[in-house]
């Protein structure tokens, strides 16, 4: 099943209901045992989704909204497993998955999940070249650090495909993992003018809830959010959020170019 969302202009949000905000920017139920869910956001034509295979195989559909006979026909894939030990089939080779290790899956391949205990969550994006396989295991990635205990933002980010090393066609994704204590992700904020970002919040108790703020600096709203529910954040939306636990998050992008530092600060007096 896939559900297809449209673009919204920046000043729909500053007038939109909770329950349209949630409508339009929210991804909920992409988790469900022996399915793969997805959406399509016309914002730079990624393609979210979850599979959670239980004790059979799922492939990765090729749905309508695609207009191609396979998913991966003229598209390019990320994957991260939040859930915990399975595999991944890319045209019959075998790839392992512990939490929140990666895969970049090339155009053109074929996809298959499997793993009784795993949760598959993949990004997608169109692709004007094929580029090769690879697995990106999470504890051999260094992370960056970012931010400090005394400002409630401290955060380890782990860059698995970001322009650089692992080269793609646009496709860019990693994981955040906010340190104990702290609650902030993304802060200050920032944008990107050019380019679609996804987060989708995981490891999250649950009793805990992630305050996410979007929309354009100085006219911001918020979702409110839970373990495993993503937000999709259009080129002129801010994204940054705030936890009332420890969690991290699963950010992609794709868009016009994929130079990582293409963004542009936020001042705290501008929200």
């Amino acid at each position: 099943m896939i559900e297809v969302r449209y673009s919204a202009a920046p000043s729909s949000v500053e007038t939109a209901t909770t329950a349209d905000l949630r409508e339009s920017f929210l991804v909920q139920n992409l988790f469900r045992p022996g399915e793969v869910h997805g959406v399509y956001t016309h914002d730079d034509r990624l393609v979210v989704g979850g599979a959670v295979p239980g004790t059979g195989q799922l492939e990765l559909p090729a749905w309508d909204a695609l207009g191609t006979a396979s998913h991966l026909e003229r598209r390019e894939l990320g994957i991260v497993n939040v859930g915990q030990s399975g595999h991944v089939l890319v045209d019959n080779e075998k790839f392992e998955l512990q939490h929140l290790d990666g895969l970049y899956v090339g155009r053109g391949s074929e996809v298959v999940f499997a793993g009784a205990d795993a949760a598959f969550y993949f990004v997608s994006a169109p692709a004007h070249a094929t580029y090769p396989t690879t697995a990106l295991s999470h504890p051999t990635i260094e992370p960056v650090a970012l931010g400090t205990a005394a400002g409630a933002n401290e955060r380890s980010l782990y860059r698995y495909a970001w322009g650089q090393e692992l080269q793609t066609s646009v496709l860019q994704f990693g994981v955040t993992v906010i340190a104990d204590g702290s609650v902030w992700n993304t802060f200050p904020p920032h944008l990107h003018d050019r380019r679609t970002e996804v987060y989708l919040y995981v490891d999250l108790d649950e009793q805990d809830r992630i305050f996410h703020f979007l929309g354009q600096p100085g006219a911001t709203r918020h979702l409110v959010l839970q373990n495993r529910e993503a937000v999709i954040s259009p080129p002129w939306s801010i994204h940054s959020g705030a936890g009332t636990g420890s969690y991290a998050f699963v950010w992609a992008m794709g868009g016009e170019n994929n130079t990582y530092t293409d963004l542009t600060p936020v001042a705290l007096e501008d929200l």
